[in-house]
This record gives structure tokens, sequence and C-alpha cells, in this order.
């Protein structure tokens, strides 16, 4: 039996899309027993130069040819954004059709809608490459964990990011050398600020903490810091500390509710997220049962997401997706979760205070974090001259986040102190 596709947008991964359902048809037909005929591609522009695999007879500007085709069984959305991929989904789904998407941004914000509306036509709807490129982690959280209460996802899920702050450990390069890499190397858009400011990493934790937890996430629960603001001089001593800077997508079950943030951390050098280099993933869950498992591979790329891509159509050929879909409540019927506010998150924390070496200083800033309850770990202080201002390192046992910011705010108002005090969380994804 022939299964009609249509793909909506031949961008760098439609297009990795489009060549690999056309030059490997035999190969996947061997493997999954599906043959799967590509009739559409909707693009804006039929006359803009695309790969010569692609045939100009597939390509339509107009979204009718796509709803109205009934050997089109399943819709591939691979334009990105919210519109018109929010609306084409609702008409997809409406007009009888299945969908697969790599959208993290659309699914982070109507992912609640767009799956209701699937459960009302009864179609499905599949994602894995929303969230880890060529990383099975949907696959793994819906069914490989399943018999597990999952208390901790976290997670490098940024390879723009992690290529940055790689060669800034790596390499000694500042923030901005390391992002003029990353985007010479194609790692990095023109305009990376959504990666760069956290908002990906954000968007992939709230699909991966509802699949976790079963819960409706709503974006603004989540608390996000980019890595934008980084200063080299901070990896160098986390460096000398024993710490390896990463952008972390962190959601963790507590007493107190689902935390729920994205930030710049400090985890031991040694650990294994600490040596995911380069554009590569990782994530790591922790379930009560399973204990911690650890997926790696490449979070992005064209031909890594086209592998999760097809992965997802041959589900929905087969009907194994649609089955998942209907009877898995992990899907569509989620619960409403209470969600810890970030200023009562929990977290050792390193700060970097540039604070005037003089007699009395350190007994000024240390009874500003003892009155506020914060314990101390470690102070580090390079020599220097006496009466110059100096980076002071501190490094704290776990303390309430807000108490640490208001000690911060109290600190920086100090006469032998200048410039704003660097705070970053410090954890160990092993405990």
């Amino acid at each position: 039996m022939t299964t009609g596709l249509a793909l909506l947008g031949c961008g760098t991964v439609g297009s990795a899309v489009a060549e690999m359902l056309l030059a490997e048809k035999r190969h996947l037909q061997e493997r999954s027993g599906q043959q799967l005929e590509l009739r559409h591609i909707l693009v804006r522009d039929k006359r803009k130069s695309r790969s010569r695999m692609v045939s100009k007879r597939l390509l339509t500007t107009n979204a009718e040819d796509i709803l109205a085709d009934p050997a089109v069984t399943i819709v591939v959305e691979l334009m990105g954004g919210i519109e018109p991929a929010r609306t084409l989904l609702l008409r997809s789904l409406a007009a009888g059709k299945h969908v697969v998407t790599a959208n993290k941004h659309l699914l982070a914000l109507h992912g609640a809608e767009l799956f209701a509306a699937a459960s009302k036509s009864g179609r499905c709807i599949c994602f894995e490459a929303s969230c880890g490129g060529a990383i099975p982690i949907i696959m793994a959280l819906t069914r490989g964990l399943i018999a597990n209460s999952i208390d901790r996802v976290i997670g490098i899920v940024n390879g723009t990011c992690n290529y940055i702050l790689s060669q800034m450990s790596a390499n000694g390069q500042s923030y901005a050398e390391a992002l003029r890499g990353a985007q010479v190397e194609g790692f990095a858009e023109p305009d990376p600020t959504f990666d760069v400011s956290g908002i990906d990493s954000a968007h992939k934790l709230a699909i991966l903490a509802a699949l976790a937890f079963g819960m409706q996430v709503p974006f603004e629960k989540i608390a996000i810091r980019g890595i934008n603001d980084l200063d080299d001089l901070d990896l160098k001593f986390s460096r000398e500390l024993g710490y390896t800077c990463k952008l972390l997508a962190i959601a963790e079950r507590t007493t107190g509710g689902i935390s729920l943030r994205v930030a710049p951390t400090l985890i031991p050098a040694k650990s294994v997220l600490a040596n995911v280099h380069g554009p590569f993933n990782a994530i790591s869950v922790f379930g009560h049962a399973a204990g911690q498992t650890t997926y790696y591979g490449r979070g992005a790329g064209p031909k890594p997401t086209a592998s999760a891509v097809i992965a997802d159509i041959v589900e929905a050929a087969m009907g194994t997706a649609s089955l998942l879909f209907a009877n898995l409540p992990l899907l569509t019927k989620r619960t409403k979760g209470q969600f810890l506010p970030s200023n009562q998150i929990v977290a050792r924390n390193y700060l970097r205070i540039t604070a005037l070496d003089s007699p009395g200083v350190m007994h000024q800033i240390t009874g500003i974090l003892g009155r506020r309850g914060i314990s101390l770990s470690a102070i580090a202080q390079h020599e220097s001259k006496a009466g110059a201002y100096v980076p002071l390192v501190i490094t704290t046992h776990e303390a309430v986040e807000g108490d640490i910011a208001k000690a911060v705010v109290e600190i920086d108002r100090l006469k032998c102190t200048k410039g704003k005090t660097v705070r970053l969380n410090i954890i160990d994804p092993a405990a």
C-alpha cells in the first residue's frame, strides 16, 4: 500500500527530508515495508533554486493542493515559526491527515490546541525531531521509560550554544569570537537570538517536561537565561574549580512543585554532560526504576533532523503512531500541575564579586551571605596588589534562589565592591 506525503516547507531541513525520501525510497521500503510517495511540497517561491533531486512538478504555492488531495494521508510541517504553520496543521488535521512536525516553537506554545484537534479528528501528531535532532528522546519518554516515575530531566539541547561554550572553554575564546566561529561553521544562524538567549532550549524543555511529568507546561513557567552575557573569565575560574559551564535545560520534581529553568550552569568536569562537546546534544532522564539514562547524538543539522522526521513518517504510515496517540494519556490527557517559582529553587551557586583587596572586605561580604543563611563551600582569590579591585570567587552550599538574589543586591551596594556580581548555579547532573 502506498502512503502519500506532502511537505510544508523546503528549506534546509525540508530539502534534506525530500532528498532522503526520493533517493532512499527503496531502502526505506525494504527497512519498513512502507511505500512512501512524496506528492507535494509547499513553498513560497517556485522559482527559487533547489536540489536537483526535487522535481519542480512537486512544488506548489497553494496549500489547497495538499488539503484537497485524498491521496495525501501525512502532512510533514518543516516551515518553523507559529504562522502559517499552526493554521495549516489545524486544517490538515481537520481534513483527516496525520501530522509530522519538527516545530518546537509551535508545540511549546500551541501543543495543547494541536493535540486536542488531532484527538477530535482521530489523527496523530508525531514530533520526534522537535527536541533533539536524531536523538530518540520522545520515544524514550513515551515508550522506553513508560514504567518510570520521572523525577528529573537535564539536557544540553541546543547545539549552537554548546559549540560556543566548547570553544570558550577549550580554546579560551571570548563569546563574540566563538559566536563568529559558529556562524562560519554553519552551527549558528545569522541572527542567533533564539539560540543564545535560551529561548530555543526553553521550547524544547516545555515539550520534554510535559512528557516526563504528564502535565500541561505553560511556557511562562520556565525561568530563562541565555549565554549571551557570559564572560570568558567565569569559564576560566570554573575550570580552576573543577567545573565546566553548559547551557542546561532542567526540569525537576520537587516537594513544592515542578521546577523548570534554562540557564548556563556549572557541572563537574568529569561528568558525562560536561564532556559533550561541539554541536552535540545530550539529555539525561532520571526514573525511579531505571535510574539515570542518557541520550547522546547530533541535536541539529539537516540530516540528523531528517532522520527523526522520516522515522515519524514511517510510524504514521504503519499505523503505530496513531495507535499510540489514541491510547497514551501522556500525549493527550495531561493534568494541570503545580510549578515552583524560580525564586524558590534550591541550588548551589558560583559568585564572582569584584571587590577591593583590603582588610574587612571579606568580613562584610561573608556577613551578608551569613545573615541570609547562605553557607560557603569555597573562596578563591588570585594574588593581587593591596588596595586593588580583584575578582573574588565564592561557591556556596545549597541555598534558596531568592535569598541568593537578595544577598547579591546587598553585596553590589557595598562601597568596597564595583560592578555587578556574576551568579551561576552549580549542579551535579549525576546526583
